[in-house]
């Protein structure tokens, strides 16, 4: 049976919490207005036609040969087919897909993921497949850590599937555990910074957080003959006894992780509390330990953040993502923002001779998909 689908997948959010879901801990994120949208309708013989208007890019390959590609972009989706069939064993047919998206690609706010969760989904919906989100997650997961090489955790992909408007995702990366928390704002909006730094975090200091935080782990575990699943089960209350056990690089990092999802609980309930001003301080703080700790901020992400503090009508500023470059995350009061944004371009131009790009966001549903014809 012939099918023609639509596919619009989200970026994502996340207010706090980062660098944490890699460790088992709790995340505040949400899915966004920007998205990348599939075209993908079954087609007859061996070839599957690929196209984005993005990039202005074209490529076909064929089942019988899902190798990897010299081309960056083409392995997510290579990878994500190859997972379907060669690891899920399932059956699918030849299809054409034309890719288009609002993402800015290295801005930290998921494109990869969303292209991957909205591929995987729309493949699975086209095909009549018996997956459910759960399983898309380790799917994009699998691409993600096996087939492109970035060891991040389930928070993305997890965001992507889940999201839900008007909410963020209190999510136990972990257990996957989660409940829906309001992203009522009030007075105040979220505004992204992009500062058009690209970072490719397959190629950075990312995976080596990750494996710094393993260690950590292991180390914890010999030392106190406890048996911890994850860095985050270690207790705020231990973290200066990690001091005299840890080298000082690793006991760093342990402890901005420790203390980043314990921020995040609490970022949680001020949320719930509408204590918007505390919630702010949290940011910041989240913001110093990822610069000073966990060692993944730059100069662009350190001069838009501390541009915000001298502003009583900016309630918080961070980085957000995996780092080194990317977008800065700020709480503003509305009737500031234009005001802001004026500022932190002209700022930011002056300092660094490089274009700020604003975002506006709004929290949004998940992945949607639509039927568009049916032979």
């Amino acid at each position: 049976m012939n099918r023609k689908i639509k596919v619009e997948s989200p970026g994502r959010i996340n207010l706090i919490g980062e660098h944490v879901d890699y460790n088992g801990g709790s995340v505040l994120p949400g899915a966004i207005d920007k998205k990348v949208e599939f075209l993908i309708e079954n087609i007859e013989g061996n070839k599957c036609i690929i196209e984005s208007r993005t990039i202005n890019k074209k490529f076909e390959f064929e089942f019988s040969n899902l190798k990897k590609s010299n081309e960056h972009w083409e392995n997510y989706i290579i990878g994500t087919v190859n997972n379907l069939i060669n690891k899920k064993k399932q059956t699918i047919s030849s299809f054409k897909c034309v890719i288009k998206s609002s993402l800015p690609i290295g801005a930290g706010i998921s494109s990869s993921s969303a292209l991957i969760s909205g591929l995987a989904s729309g493949l699975i919906e086209i095909n009549n497949l018996q997956i459910d989100k759960n399983e898309i997650v380790d799917i994009v997961s699998d691409v993600e850590h096996n087939y492109i090489g970035l060891k991040g955790g389930i928070m993305d992909q997890f965001t992507i599937l889940n999201g839900k408007k008007n909410k963020l995702i209190q999510l136990e990366c972990y257990s996957r555990n989660f409940n829906y928390v309001n992203a009522d704002f009030n007075d105040f909006q979220i505004i992204l910074l992009n500062t058009n730094v690209e970072h490719n975090l397959a190629d950075t200091a990312y995976n080596d957080r990750v494996e710094e935080c393993n260690n950590a782990l292991k180390i914890i575990n010999n030392k106190f003959n406890n048996n911890y699943s994850t860095l985050c089960d270690v207790s705020p209350h231990l973290v200066s006894e990690l001091k005299n056990i840890l080298e000082t690089k690793i006991y760093n990092r342990a402890s901005f992780v420790i203390n980043e999802n314990q921020r995040t609980c609490d970022a949680a309930k001020k949320l719930n509390e509408s204590k918007f001003y505390d919630l702010g301080s949290l940011m910041y703080k989240s913001h110093s330990g990822l610069k000073d700790l966990y060692e993944v901020s730059c100069d662009e992400l350190d001069f838009l953040v501390d541009l915000t503090k001298p502003f009583e009508k900016i309630l918080g500023a961070r980085m957000m993502g995996g780092g080194f470059g990317g977008c800065t995350i700020n709480l503003v009061e509305k009737s500031f923002k234009n005001e802001f944004i004026e500022k932190a371009c002209k700022s930011y131009k002056d300092k660094f001779r490089i274009d700020l790009t604003p975002i506006e966001i709004t929290i949004c549903d998940g992945v949607k998909i639509k039927n568009l014809q049916t032979d």
